[in-house]
Order: structure tokens, then C-alpha cells, then sequence
């Protein structure tokens, strides 16, 4: 039986199967989110995986209704801490080194989503190998990072208005330069413009933004490019955060910023993936949003990984 074989019988055992009821967490009135920083990559400053990670689990310990647990280097030391996870997220990186392109995992967490349980995903995290996760991530997600479909160029987008949704709740326009990565290989009909039901499925893209023309003729991060599908799209605006509320109950949300560490200071920056943890999980987010801690100089040069100074 080939891959595609397995996986196809998998999804569809999984949707025929009763759903096995989840384990709550040790406190019955909390919810439980499970935060996987991934390994170490890229120079200092730049995917600093697991300094963000604890920056945003000492934020979200002081919010009521949600237990975190956090790991580093992708995965979690016992799977078994999954049977009572709410919600599961990856910031890490991606294609061939994501955590979910080892294929008993990626079972496992189809196992997870068929009960409802939510998925995160961010910057690098975002992308999977089209003939991997491709399909199993526009089903929990709404769409991923495809290699040279997507481009990562670095850039400010300017984002100014914002839906009606929770994972904006409070959230003030900001711009904020980053590795935005866009042009996601989203599930057909599904993109920037508008919120859409698809299939029972809710789909909302939460920071919309248009890249500039210059933006668009590169050159971006990998491959230096341009893509002239990427540049035939001038004009367009393009979604780097969106969510999906799925029929099963479960949640998902794709994020494409990251790359820079200093970003986290940014208030607006910080509070949307705040809302977007919280969200996941199952939980209400309040009106205003999730925390308005600032960050530091000092917390912001903490827990950062080992790396080689750049040469030169």
C-alpha cells in the first residue's frame, strides 16, 4: 500500500469512527495547549523558536481558563500529553524539516483532528511538502506554504481594518516588517477577499494586506525568484493570518510572520497571536484582546538560541 493509499483509508476511518471522547485537562474548567518550538536554525534573531515560544507561554500562564505546556525541538517528550490537548501548535520550521513531514506523526495528529482537536501553525511552520501534509493542511488549516506557489519576501505590510472575528478582538492597524510569507496554496475559492463557508467549514482571513509591485518582482528570501504568477497577481491583496472553524468542532489558524525575534515587542503584533493561541484552544476570547505586557529590551534578549555570529 502506498502512502497516498494509507493516508486516504486513515481520513476515512477517521470520519466513519466514533469520535473517541477527549480527556479534559487536570483542571475540568481549563482548557489545554500544547506549544512546540522547534529546533534551532537560521542566524541569531531569526527563528528564535524557543524564546518566542516562552515569551508567549509566560504571557498566556497569566490568562485565565488555559493550561500550556511547552516543548522544544518540535514535539513533545510523551505523546500521551496529547490525549487531553485542546489544541496543538508548531513554530518551527517547515518542508522537510517540519516535525509533521514524519509520517507517523502526521497520522497521529490526523487522529487528533478528527476529534476536534485545534492546530496552529507558524511562519516556517506554515509550510509542508505539497505531496506530504499538503492535502491533511487545507483540510485542518485552509491551506499551507507550497514551495515556489508561495513567496517569502521581506517586506511591511500596512494592516488597517480588521473583521469581525475574535482573533482580532482589539487589535489597533499596524505595519511591521517581516519575512510575510503569501500567495498560500489555500483550498479552491478560499483567499484574502472576504469570510466564506466552505463545506461546513469556516474560513476568515484575519491580516490582509497588498504588497506592493515591488514587493511582488522580489527579490524574495528563497528562491530569490521572481514567480511570474506571484507578479501577475499586482494589485492583490494577499492573507497572512487566517483561521478555519471546522465542522468537526475543531479549530485551526495559519500565521506567516515570525522570522524576526524583536517582532514580539510590537504590541498589535503580539496581542493577534495572543487572540490566535487562545482562540485555538476553544476559549472566548474578551472584547479587548488577550494582554498588553510590553516586552522589554532585556526579555526580548532572553532564552535565545546558540548560534554562529554572522560572518563579516
Amino acid at each position: 500500500m502506498n502512502r497516498s493509499e494509507f493516508l486516504r483509508l486513515l481520513l476515512a476511518g477517521a470520519a466513519t469512527a466514533p469520535a473517541a471522547p477527549r480527556a479534559r485537562s487536570a483542571q475540568t474548567d481549563s482548557r489545554k495547549l500544547v506549544l512546540l518550538a522547534g529546533s534551532p536554525s537560521h542566524p541569531p534573531g531569526m527563528h528564535e523558536f524557543r524564546a518566542g515560544t516562552i515569551l508567549l507561554e509566560k504571557r498566556l500562564s497569566q490568562v485565565p481558563g488555559l493550561v500550556v505546556e511547552r516543548y522544544d525541538g518540535g514535539w513533545v517528550e510523551d505523546e500521551a500529553t496529547l490525549d487531553d490537548a485542546d489544541a496543538i501548535v508548531f513554530y518551527s520550521d517547515g518542508n522537510r524539516k517540519h516535525p509533521l513531514a514524519d509520517e507517523r506523526r502526521l497520522a497521529l495528529v490526523g487522529e487528533l483532528m478528527a476529534r476536534g482537536v485545534g492546530l496552529g501553525c507558524m511562519h516556517y511552520g506554515v509550510e509542508v511538502l505539497r505531496d506530504g501534509a499538503g492535502e491533511e493542511f487545507k483540510s485542518w488549516l485552509g491551506g499551507y506554504y507550497e514551495h515556489e506557489w508561495s513567496c517569502n519576501p521581506i517586506w511591511t505590510p500596512s494592516f488597517e481594518r480588521f473583521p469581525d472575528h475574535p482573533v482580532a478582538n482589539g487589535v489597533r492597524p499596524f505595519a511591521v516588517e517581516d519575512e510575510w510569507y503569501f500567495n498560500m496554496r489555500f483550498r479552491e475559492g478560499l483567499g484574502a477577499t472576504s469570510q466564506k463557508n466552505d463545506g461546513g467549514d469556516l474560513f476568515t482571513p484575519i491580516l490582509v494586506a497588498k504588497p506592493s509591485d515591488e514587493t511582488r518582482d522580489g527579490p524574495y528570501v528563497y528562491p530569490k525568484g521572481p514567480f511570474p504568477h506571484i507578479q501577475a497577481d499586482k494589485g492583490r491583496e494577499e492573507a497572512m493570518l487566517w483561521t478555519l472553524e471546522r465542522a468537526d468542532g475543531g479549530r485551526g489558524f495559519g500565521f506567516t510572520g515570525g522570522h524576526f525575534h524583536r517582532n514580539w515587542q510590537h504590541d498589535e503584533y503580539r496581542k493577534v497571536i495572543m487572540n490566535a493561541l487562545y482562540w485555538v484552544a476553544g476559549l472566548k476570547v474578551p472584547k479587548l484582546g488577550i494582554g498588553t505586557s510590553t516586552v522589554t529590551d532585556k526579555e526580548i534578549g532572553m532564552n535565545l538560541d546558540p548560534k554562529p555570529a554572522p560572518k563579516g
